[in-house]
């Protein structure tokens, strides 16, 4: 069996959704062990954390965009959110996250595409882990800001490092000068303790345009 390091090196090399897919097939059932356990992963408590503090209703429909297996939706069941619904494009991720049963719905997307998702769809959008190295890119923010509704909340971490290189912050400005979205709050705080890796967490509210 494949040992943590190459599993976790393989999401990062993907070259194309296939492969990506694939590596995270291969990892899928070591998942949350290898992350929570081995690595220290706090970035779904802290990214749930975040986006709790503006949400002003515990009913608000809130979509896990990119949900892996399910530890966002864990952390805001828990927290008494229930009209969780999460999307990823690896169905075995997928097929974890569903066997939580923390999700009314869960459905496969292709986040670097459009998305079948209707306007304003969503009270709230929660994306941890997504915006990285080889996964999706900062185009996906303005799919994000379509299916949220003006005034609801759009929350998400970016891989420090990722950050720098992919220019997230520029399309971010970009889209605050466009008036899309309005920046609530921007942090970096640790995402994978045990590998002294952070992330920028970030929220906010999507405008009426």
């Amino acid at each position: 069996m494949q040992q943590t390091p190459e599993l976790w090196k393989a999401t990062y090399e993907a070259k194309t959704p296939e492969e990506l897919s694939r590596a995270y097939r291969n990892w899928a059932r070591l998942y949350d062990r290898d992350t929570v356990e081995t690595m220290g992963y706090v970035g779904p408590a802290v990214a749930a954390h975040m986006l709790d503090s503006h949400l002003e209703s515990k009913e608000s429909r809130v979509l896990d965009a990119g949900c892996g297996t399910g530890q966002v939706g864990q952390v805001l069941k828990g927290m008494g959110y229930a009209r969780l619904e999460a999307m990823d494009y690896c169905e075995d991720m997928l097929c974890v996250a569903e066997e939580k049963d923390v999700y009314e719905k869960v459905f496969r997307c292709d986040m670097n595409q459009r998305l079948d998702i209707p306007d304003n769809h969503y009270d709230a959008i929660i994306c941890v882990g997504t915006f990285t190295y080889a996964h999706v890119g900062p185009h996906a923010f303005g799919e994000l800001t379509r299916i949220t509704k003006p005034e609801g909340y759009v929350c998400f971490t970016i891989r420090d490092g990722a950050y720098q290189k992919y220019g997230y912050r520029k399309t971010m400005l970009d889209m605050e000068a466009e008036d899309a979205w309005e920046l609530q709050a921007i942090r970096e705080e640790d995402y994978l303790i045990k590998e002294e890796v952070t992330a920028k967490y970030c929220a906010y509210k999507v405008l009426d345009a």
